[in-house]
């Protein structure tokens, strides 16, 4: 059977049905995060939903946030590499259209790195990489700057760029929370045995092993150690 689409109006009476499905997105990527082939996608994954969730819960501009919502469900169900161009498309209509014609307000903001998801899935890297930088220097508060590092570093990682990424990614370990800081090290240790670097590798795994003991990710820390 095809899958029906929800209609304009639909979507706008679906908050708490869309927090609560980002929620278990969320929760979904990070049970099996360590599962997907393709390095940081799962993570990017994560640091968008997150964004959008927690927009959800802080945005107090209602039309904004409609339009908003609206473009957030059309995207939440095309973030892997195998997405659908057409609504990629769409989704990038509208969140477009939600920076043009509102501008002024805060959730404009938050639109960019929506589209450089996008830009990321459509591996057109230096477009991704410019709407995170913008995305940061529009918002300097956490949780967003440690995302955003955390994105930056993964759109330079695809293009190769290890040294940027690296850079990227300490900014990103200088944050409050708990859970970027060891997305961060163990972002760090793989790029550091993709340059072969094993030792710095090992270095930066012992370190996450010992300051997160009851971390989740910590036998995929240990897997990873080189002797």
């Amino acid at each position: 059977m095809a899958k029906t689409k929800k209609s304009r109006k639909e979507l706008l009476n679906t908050n708490d049905e869309f927090i609560h499905f980002s929620s278990r997105v969320i929760l979904f990527f990070s049970e099996h995060r360590h599962q997907f082939k393709i390095a940081g996608y799962g993570l990017l994954a994560i640091i968008v939903i997150y964004i959008g969730v927690y927009f959800c819960l802080k945005n107090k501009n209602e039309m904004a946030h409609e339009i908003y919502n609206i473009a957030y469900s059309n995207l939440s169900g095309n973030m892997k590499p195998e997405a659908n161009t057409e609504e990629l498309a769409i989704s990038k209509e509208n969140f477009t259209a939600l920076i043009e014609e509102y501008s002024i307000s805060d959730v404009s903001r938050l639109a960019l790195p929506e589209l450089a998801y996008i830009d990321f899935l459509e591996k057109n890297y230096d477009s991704a990489i410019a709407r995170y930088q913008d995305f940061l220097s529009k918002t300097p508060e956490e949780p967003y700057q440690s995302l955003a590092m955390l994105a930056l570093s993964i759109c330079y990682e695809e293009q190769g760029n290890y040294e940027n990424a690296i850079s990227s990614l300490q900014k990103a370990l200088t944050g409050p929370d708990d859970f970027f800081k060891e997305q961060a090290m163990l972002s760090l240790a793989r790029i550091y045995r993709l340059q072969n670097n094993f030792e710095k590798s090992n270095e930066i795994l012992g370190e996450f092993i010992e300051k997160f003991p009851e971390s989740t990710s910590l036998s995929l820390a240990k897997a990873n150690l080189k002797p």
